[in-house]
């Protein structure tokens, strides 16, 4: 469904990620974890057109996308909740939703999605006039993965959702992830909680310095090198 071949990109001419081959297959939760600095959330920024990509190529659906701005990739299916949220803060949770649906013209089309997102979350129905920082970080949160979901996508790119979150918080948003992902969206997630995305990830990256260290299942936790990677074999 979406694979990155040969890929290396960064920002400023700076080389992140060094020859980066990966693939995600329709329906699956894929999981990117590794220590700071490895280049997790470059990948995703590479597959939505957020940094620079210097070599290789971005395939989805068989047709190649390296150079679609975001606004295509949009359209195209992809969606993207960044690391630490980013909502508009001085905005309420309406207007922070209606930014997510300027792209599209049809006042209907747009109402029809405003309400889907408030039957999911009534927590944002019950708060749309409130401004967003407001909200505990876990309602922020789910601010931003709804903004992304009004786009219908058929892949969607989390960074570092449970980050900052308490266990409890944590827990809610991994449920929603599952949920997202049973209705048959597609899910690339770069978490740095390693332990408990795993435990819902069909496959797992794991990033050292910019390259492929491992892949597998969720015992690929247990794998000896694991430390070598994380903690430099210390």
């Amino acid at each position: 469904m979406l694979e990155l071949k040969n890929i290396r990109a960064g920002y400023n001419g700076q080389e992140i990620l060094k020859g980066i081959n990966f693939t995600t297959n329709p329906g699956q939760i894929t999981c990117i974890i590794g220590p700071n600095g490895a280049g997790k959330s470059t990948l995703l920024k590479v597959i939505f057109n957020l940094c620079e990509i210097y070599s290789g190529e971005v395939i989805y659906k068989g047709n190649n996308i390296t150079k679609l701005p975001t606004y295509d990739l949009i359209l195209e299916g992809i969606s993207y909740s960044p690391q630490g949220r980013q909502v508009f803060s001085d905005m309420t949770i309406l207007e922070n939703l209606e930014v997510g649906l300027s792209i599209f013209k049809d006042k209907y089309y747009r109402e029809k999605k405003l309400k889907e997102v408030f039957t999911r979350f009534p927590v944002l129905y019950e708060k749309k006039n409130d401004l967003a920082y407001t909200l505990s970080g876990g309602q922020q949160q789910i601010l931003s993965i709804a903004r992304s979901l009004l786009h219908d996508p058929d892949v969607l790119l989390l960074d570092e959702p449970s980050l900052g979150l308490d266990p409890k918080t944590q827990k809610q948003i991994f449920g929603i992830i599952k949920e997202l992902n049973k209705e048959g969206i597609s899910i690339i997630l770069v978490e740095q909680n390693a332990k408990a995305a795993a435990e819902i990830s069909d496959i797992i990256y794991i990033l050292e310095d910019g390259k492929i260290g491992l892949k597998g299942d969720k015992h690929i936790l247990k794998d000896k090198k694991i430390k070598d990677i994380y903690f430099g074999g210390r």
